[in-house]
């Protein structure tokens, strides 16, 4: 699981790198705010899975259909994200439980580019409590999570604890940037982050 250093570093480095430069003529869909104090609810939870490298995610209710690589630290020691090229992946944190672990399992992906626009996550913002996400991993197996909550939040007052935090069920994280485009910071002010339980697998 991880600890809380190294949830703040992965905090650092999504604000480091995610959303170089807006060029999408409407801005990524936008969650309604939610106050960093507030708990997220876990949905009906099932019995946790095995350790298993995630390999796909499908989110149908976005469309989203990507595979996913494994992500560690840079030599700086903030987390490494998805290049951005055309038709990037998500990428699972290697240092966050495996989706269907207990704890809180860790996804990352691009909301746009530079040079490509929307990216992988660019819909996250969308997704409503209740929609389903499923993640393939290596043993075969099919671990299904549904969304409890989704969330707006400022990165100056990222509630790093609440996101990155122990928990008692297998959960998932989907995270990626949002909000409003600062263009002198050439970054966007926030991260859209969901929150959700296992409820299955298959």
């Amino acid at each position: 699981m991880l600890a809380s250093a190294g949830a703040l570093l992965l905090m650092v480095g999504l604000s480091s790198w995610f959303g170089a430069k807006q060029t999408t003529a409407t801005p990524p869909p936008r969650p309604v705010p939610a106050s960093a104090s507030a708990p997220a609810t876990p949905g009906p939870t099932t019995s946790a899975l095995a350790k298993s490298t995630p390999l796909r995610l499908d989110v149908p209710a976005i469309d989203v259909h990507t595979r996913l690589m494994t992500l560690g630290l840079n030599t700086d020691h903030t987390v490494q994200v998805p290049p951005l090229s055309r038709d990037a992946p998500a990428g699972w944190y290697k240092n966050s439980p495996t989706p269907g672990q207990i704890g809180p399992a860790i996804i990352l992906g691009h909301v746009d580019t530079a040079k490509y626009g929307p990216a992988v996550f660019y819909k996250l913002g969308k997704l409503k409590p209740g929609d389903e996400i499923k993640v393939t991993r290596a043993d075969s197996s099919v671990a299904v999570f549904k969304v409890d909550e989704v969330a707006l939040y400022s990165k100056q007052q990222f509630p790093t604890k609440k996101v990155y935090g122990d928990i008692d069920h297998p959960g998932l994280r989907l995270i990626t940037c949002g909000g409003t485009f600062d263009f002198s910071a050439r970054s966007y002010e926030d991260n859209t982050v969901i929150f959700a339980s296992l409820v299955g697998s298959s």
